[in-house]
């Protein structure tokens, strides 16, 4: 196989035949036009098997949205995530080994992709998991039969001859369809620049196509059907090798002929020798469209069975196909040397669906000759009388002159397109606090009447405030979030560190073009450490392809008071809680505590009994257990969901484990990943956080048992478990959803009053939805309230007596068994919010933990 090479001569030589190739003076493209830029994907590439893995950032920015729109095509939701995330990490590896591609990274990034989703989800097995990308598949082999032939055709392996750089231009341009100016960054070039390659390109590749057909003329094979169109005249008159003179001198003209570059003389006799050889024709059909060509051949190589998913949804992308519409727009000469050829076009069409339907091409059916019936001779035809001679012409009359047709105006000029407005806004959800984790949004918004372009917004976090999830620093360019920002969103590190003294941790975040009248969000999830300075804000930098788009500055940065951030998200959907308690009094042995289970008497504080496990699952293997009903909306899906339990501390405050049980299921041990302390007038108090966001969304709702948390028994004491769920249900408003929490203990010996701010909120003025889970509020005790602004809320779920001047009165939303939950508060409250609400939580008689917070509201926008 010829490799050309971008600086080759101005002739490539066979055996004895000489194909002109295009020279670098056929275009006025300077030689400082065509230099690789700094930026360029192969500077990238050089930079990044040098050392400098941040490289690999801007390539992942510049083709990440490529990959995502080939994943999805080929599977859904994350897994389509996490196979584009795969792909990147382990293309970084093989570039820092000296391997893969030298500049044409996108079309080496979509095989791998498509490799990773087949590997992966279509062989219904999970394999072992490989740093090396040349490894993916250590027992089969990925072969697809629908491509294998491709592979093999001649018009892919004419492009896989070419210089990598003129692969990858002609993928951009020819495959994808995109702009020179498009085009232009990835490959270090000016837009003049790209369409100068492409044309080099383009005549390098039928050159090469050429080379290859007349290699087989030299040695007497028979070459392979570069396309369709090329497999259907191979299965016709082009049968045999090519040993005519005459072929071969045709050919050699070909190249030319197609540009329009011979004589007048040399082209008609290319046009009659075109007009007796099919075989020539079918291959001069090739040729003179030979992009659409590589475009069905190498699209489905490259991109598999989403190959026409892919192109729609790419930036002027084609769709396979286009010889029919390609054959009406040649010069009427090309035409009819061509018209006895579309039979070959519509057996082409007919073998190129086959090949991407796995099924084998139709075989020709060859009818036999009948037998010869007996000649009889035939009558012969009676000899035509002469003529008579014509009667002599009438005089012509002289032509009208024909009226003057008027000149058709010119259209009006098209109106320019309505540009975008682009608006951002960044805030804190809740409170950045020292040592916990927290959460920054980020809202963009499009109010003008035209799309945007790609979006990049360039996050600075307070200092001392890391974004969570995978490495940092020189291996930024792979990081993988702890939790995805949401909405299409990419987010990775760029600069800054997590020391007090940096400036500040800068994150660049990329989002597709946003169309007019769209908003789209983001949550950051974040760590702020233990010595983070109070009061910087963060802030973002919005950019629409190259052009400053908006700036926004949140309100607040690192506080001191206040809950941090669990979980926050915003679209369809609702916030759902439940829980019970797992201590109680005994009704078999103390008089009058089946009557305070029923929240009758005056005695319906923990103050007055004995509390002892609650167990009521029956169930040999758990000490105490209790049940409570979620009500998951029908037809909705589980974003979501957090244990939370708690009761007596012990030694510490260090990770601790409960029991949960599913409707219909088995109880599973759950090990805390968070664990706070607060002191009360006679104990210290915890409250454990564990994400069940798998086991609730594989459960759904009904029935949830929880069992044996740590706790103490006794007069005064309370043990109790609360699931929190977030929902996306199709039936619910647009909202947003926050979850808050953070044990904080008020009461004589702690504070009066917490301060909870509901910040990075955009609500309307309907009312908003408020949650509230505590521990060791008593029935009896009044002045534990729950505030907004200062005003009372009173409780608007839960079987208590809901009273504003008593909100924490130990009933919890959803419970199954006695109604007074000793000591668990899982209730809810109405409310108008807007952005700068702060709710407050406080005490005068009563002392509790105060747990969780949530909030849904309604959206603006």
């Amino acid at each position: 196989m010829t490799r050309f090479a971008e600086s080759s001569p101005a002739t490539l030589c066979g055996q004895e035949i000489t194909i002109s190739c295009p020279r670098e003076g056929r275009v006025s493209e300077t030689a400082s036009n065509l230099a690789l830029a700094e930026s360029s994907d192969a500077v990238l590439i050089a930079r990044i098997r040098g050392g400098d893995v941040a490289a690999y950032g801007l390539l992942y920015e510049r083709h990440l949205g490529s990959a995502r729109k080939l994943a999805r095509s080929l599977v859904d939701g994350d897994r389509a995530e996490d196979a584009v995330q795969d792909t990147f990490t382990k293309i970084l590896d093989v570039l820092r080994r000296g391997g893969g591609p030298q500049a044409g990274f996108r079309p080496y990034l979509l095989t791998a992709v498509r490799r990773t989703v087949y590997d992966r989800y279509r062989s219904e097995k999970r394999l072992q998991p490989t740093d090396q990308i040349e490894l993916y598949d250590p027992g089969e082999p990925f072969v697809d039969p629908a491509l294998e032939g491709l592979e093999r055709s001649m018009i892919v392996r004419a492009y896989r001859s070419l210089p990598e750089r003129w692969q990858a231009v002609l993928w951009h341009t020819e495959i994808e369809g995109a702009k020179p100016a498009d085009v232009a960054p990835l490959l270090g070039l000016t837009a003049n620049g790209v369409a100068a390659l492409a044309y080099r390109a383009r005549e390098g590749l039928r050159q090469a196509y050429l080379q290859m057909h007349l290699a087989g003329a030299t040695t007497g094979e028979i070459p392979e059907a570069a396309t369709a169109a090329g497999a259907a005249a191979a299965v016709g008159a082009a049968a045999a090798p090519i040993t005519d003179e005459r072929c071969r001198a045709a050919l050699d003209k070909l190249g030319a002929y197609v540009r329009g570059g011979l004589a007048k003389r040399e082209t008609k006799a290319v046009e009659k020798h075109l007009d007796d050889c099919e075989r020539c024709k079918a291959i001069y059909l090739e040729l003179a469209d030979v992009n659409t060509a590589l475009r069905e051949a190498l699209g489905p190589i490259i991109l598999g069975s989403a190959v026409a998913a892919y192109l729609a949804a790419a930036k002027g992308g084609a769709a396979a196909g286009g010889i029919i519409t390609w054959f009406r727009h040649l010069p009427k000469r090309q035409q009819q040397v061509l018209s006895g050829g579309m039979a070959a076009v519509a057996a082409a069409a007919v073998l190129g669906l086959l090949l991407v339907s796995h099924k084998e091409p139709i075989k020709r059916v060859h009818k036999p000759p009948t037998a010869a019936e007996p000649a009889t001779p035939p009558k012969p035809k009676p000899r035509p009388r002469a003529p008579k001679p014509p009667p002599p012409p009438a005089p012509k009359p002289k032509p009208k002159p024909a009226p003057k047709k008027p000149k058709p105006k010119p259209p009006p000029p098209a109106a320019p397109a309505p540009p975008p407005h682009l608006t951002a806004r960044i805030g804190t959800v809740g409170t950045l606090l020292r040592d916990q984790p927290g959460i920054v949004a980020m809202s963009v918004n499009n109010g003008g009447g035209g799309p945007s372009r790609d979006l990049t917004a360039d996050v600075d976090l307070p200092p001392g405030v890391t974004y969570a999830g995978g490495p940092t620093g020189r291996n930024s360019a792979i990081f993988k979030p702890a939790v995805a920002p949401g909405d299409d969103w990419s987010c990775r590190p760029i600069t800054g560190g997590a020391k007090p003294a940096d400036p500040g941790l800068r994150l660049r975040c990329t989002h597709e073009p946003l169309k007019s009248g769209a908003a789209t969000s983001a949550y950051l999830h974040v760590n702020v450490g233990t010595t983070a300075p109070y009061g910087t804000p963060p802030q973002v930098t919005l950019r629409s392809g190259d052009q400053q788009a908006a700036t926004a500055k949140a309100q607040d940065g690192v506080a001191q008071a206040g809950l941090p951030a669990r979980f926050a998200v915003d679209g369809h959907v609702r916030t759902v809680a439940t829980g019970n308690a797992l201590l109680s009094c005994d009704a078999k042995q103390e008089h009058g505590c089946a009557k305070a289970q029923k929240r009758q008497g005056d005695h319906r504080d923990n103050d007055f009994w004995d509390m002892a496990p609650l167990d009521l699952d029956h169930d040999a293997s758990t000490k105490s257990s209790s049940s409570a009903r979620l009500d998951v909306p029908s037809g909705s899906k589980v974003l979501w969901a957090g244990l939370y339990w708690s009761g007596v501390a012990g030694d510490g405050c260090g990770p601790v484990t409960a029991k949960i049980r599913p409707p219909g299921g088995t109880y599973t041990s759950i090990r805390s990943s968070r664990a706070e302390c607060g002191r009360l007038p006679d104990f210290s108090a915890y409250q454990a956080f564990a994400d069940v966001t798998d086991l609730v969304r594989s459960n759904g709702g009904g029935e949830w048992w929880g069992a044996d948390v740590p706790t103490r028994a006794g007069t005064s004491h309370y043990a109790g478990w609360s699931l929190v769920v977030v929902v996306n249900d199709p039936k619910a408003p647009y909202q947003q959803a926050m979850v808050l929490d953070g044990a904080r203990a008020l009461g004589p010996d702690a504070a009066e009053r917490v301060d909870v701010p509901v910040n990075g909120l955009l609500a309307t003025a309907q009312q908003a939805r408020i949650g509230v889970v505590a521990w060791e509020g008593d029935a009896d005790l009044k002045g534990d309230r729950v505030l907004l602004d200062g005003r009372p809320l009173q409780p608007a779920a839960g079987g208590g007596i809901r009273s504003a001047d008593n909100a924490l009165d130990s009933s919890a939303a959803g419970a199954i068994g006695p109604a007074l939950t000793f000591g668990v508060d899982v209730g809810y409250f109405a409310a108008t919010l807007d952005s700068g609400k702060t709710l407050s939580l406080t005490s005068k008689q009563d002392a509790y933990l105060a747990g969780v917070v949530t909030v849904t509201a309604p959206m603006r926008s």
